[in-house]
């Protein structure tokens, strides 16, 4: 069940804007938000709370980024089409820390969203992924709503994590009348650039006993430029993964560093903090009471 847990996480963490200069956009899903975790493979039905934290600095604009991002999950007991059913939900929170002025806290776009996850046997599993992130009015959110797809596929036979997750973010506003965290280039200054984007967050790690190590990595890319002066990003980072099971939780630990950018200002380094936690089931089954045996 513990390896499970983990497979979870994938499916269910959210991201936030890895790039905080305020002349920049990027992703509204964290390129590899979803590493360490089989995004595929169906969690067992019950509660559960993910909490994952990072922080970063990205050199050449010489911004330090933190994200919080709770979710609550429920891996419903009902299947659709062979699939189970889970929804997750969660408030991101995001603090930046320019090179110049103040330090800034706010909340981030909540994520609501249902998943279909198959087992296909041997190992091999595939989940589906349709969400939506909210636009609300915060400085460092996104001025517009998008919605979310995610395409997972995992193998995890022999303690194996091997998962690709395919994320495609479509905003319903690519320009807004609010620049917020996404300000477009002069002369639209004004408004707020939403691109499209596509992310794919890779992992192979091993299970040995209670540990688990291997590698991550993760890209990024804009698929879309919302005004003819947009510059369109993309990345892709490289990294190692630590994790221990501990029984009653689960945690990861993993560091990212660009290894390529475009448009970003700067190679992002960051460190990446998991914690799986099952709520129970309140909905299972009892257990049939015993028979009663009478003596005569």
């Amino acid at each position: 069940m513990r390896t499970n847990l983990t497979k979870l996480a994938a499916g269910s963490l959210l991201s936030l804007c890895a790039s905080a200069s305020a002349s920049l956009a990027g992703s509204v899903t964290q390129p590899g938000e979803t590493v360490g975790a089989a995004a595929g493979a169906p969690p067992p039905p019950g509660f559960y709370f993910i909490n994952t934290f990072d922080w970063g600095h990205r050199t050449g604009v010489d911004v330090d980024v933190a994200v919080n991002i709770p979710v609550l999950a429920w891996s419903t007991p009902w299947t659709i089409f062979g699939g189970r059913l889970i929804f997750l939900a969660a408030t991101p929170a995001v603090q930046v820390n320019p090179p110049t002025g103040s330090t800034v806290f706010d909340i981030y776009n909540p994520l609501i969203s249902g998943m279909l996850a198959w087992d296909l046997g041997n190992g091999f599993s595939f989940s589906y992924l349709l969400g939506a992130y909210l636009d609300i009015h915060s400085d460092l959110a996104w001025s517009s709503t998008s919605l979310n797809q995610r395409f997972a596929f995992s193998y995890t036979g022999g303690g194996w994590n091997l998962t690709a997750n395919l994320i495609w973010g479509i905003q319903f506003n690519e320009v807004s009348n609010r620049p917020q965290i996404s300000p477009c280039p002069v002369p639209f200054g004004l408004q707020g650039c939403n691109p499209d984007f596509l992310n794919l967050d890779l992992t192979a790690t091993k299970r040995f006993g209670q540990w688990e190590i291997g590698l991550v990595g993760f890209g990024s890319t804009d698929l879309n430029r919302p005004v003819p002066t947009y510059l369109k990003q993309s990345q892709f980072a490289l990294g190692g993964l630590l994790g221990y099971d501990f029984g009653p939780l689960s945690v990861q630990g993993y560091v990212t560093t660009d290894v390529a950018e475009e448009n970003y200002g700067g190679h992002d380094t960051r460190g990446w903090f998991r914690v799986i936690l099952p709520l129970g089931n309140p909905f299972a089954a009892a257990p049939a009471p015993a028979p009663l045996v009478r003596k005569y």
